[in-house]
């Protein structure tokens, strides 16, 4: 058995000495100790879910704050759902109606490449709820522009969905642990997403803080264009991160989570 040396009486005035620096301040509690707690919502790209977030969820959650990683309908684990139907409208509902259920209101709405759609049509909903976006490579869609208009592509006839990449390009991440991890989740994504054209009025705009990441690693002149358009505008913050592929949360979570902890 292992005896305890400490008296009544030293237990008694260590308790008391804490007491009288939780009293003065003393000490801070690792709650106050971190930034103020935050609440985000995730939006992934094309063929990707929620769980492409997962090492930026993680870091975010430590920290104490609300993360809300999304899988759009038809992707990922509600890839049973694909259907002909599904169109931009679907995506945008799908995090609009996150928002609104949750109640959740001084969000940080993150989106990632073709995230930049919905999450553009999502705004016209739930702008008021929303305090900053980051866009993460994304999509920067005008009224009017769908998916394909920006990133043209083949329609094959009848298709209900593009397939689901089979390879990356060299540039997309630098441990072979993450390709093959990254394409074991990808899903086909549904076409009806990419040919709608998306419906603004201007809710993005309005938005108080506004970040765009542009990772220059990954060539497509829909993505320059997004970056120069926030160039020039003073509302936007643009910043890019040249060591990064595409899928920056994968690839450096590290990196993007304290990105977003400052633009939030």
């Amino acid at each position: 058995m292992i005896r305890s040396s400490i008296t009544r009486r030293r237990l008694l005035g260590a308790a008391a000495g804490s007491a009288s620096a939780l009293a003065s301040g003393t000490f801070i509690s690792p709650a106050r100790a971190q930034s103020p707690q935050r609440t985000y919502v995730l939006v992934p790209g094309a063929y990707y879910g929620a769980w492409s977030w997962h090492r930026v969820t993680e870091r975010l959650q430590r920290q104490g704050h609300r993360v809300y990683p999304l899988t759009l309908t038809g992707l990922a684990e509600r890839s049973h759902l694909l259907n002909k139907d599904i169109t931009l409208d679907t995506h945008i509902a799908d995090i609009a109606n996150l928002v609104e259920w949750e109640d959740l209101t001084d969000i940080c709405l993150v989106a990632h490449s073709y995230g930049g759609c919905p999450a553009s049509g999502a705004l016209e909903r739930i702008g008021s709820r929303v305090s900053s976006i980051v866009w993460v490579d994304a999509i920067k869609p005008a009224d009017g522009q769908s998916f394909r208009d920006l990133v043209p592509f083949p329609i094959e006839e009848g298709a209900i969905s593009r397939p689901a990449p089979k390879a990356l390009p060299p540039t997309a991440f630098s441990d072979p642990k993450d390709v093959a991890w990254v394409l074991s989740k990808v899903t086909p994504h549904p076409i009806g997403t990419f040919l709608q054209p998306v419906k603004l009025s201007g809710a993005r705009e309005k938005v108080a803080k506004k970040t765009y990441i542009r990772l220059p690693k990954f060539q497509l002149a829909a993505m320059d264009k997004a970056a120069a358009e926030c160039r020039a505008d003073s509302s936007w913050t643009v910043l890019e991160n040249t060591t990064s592929g595409h899928s920056v949360m994968i690839a450096e979570p590290d990196w993007l989570t304290d990105v977003l902890t400052k633009a939030a």
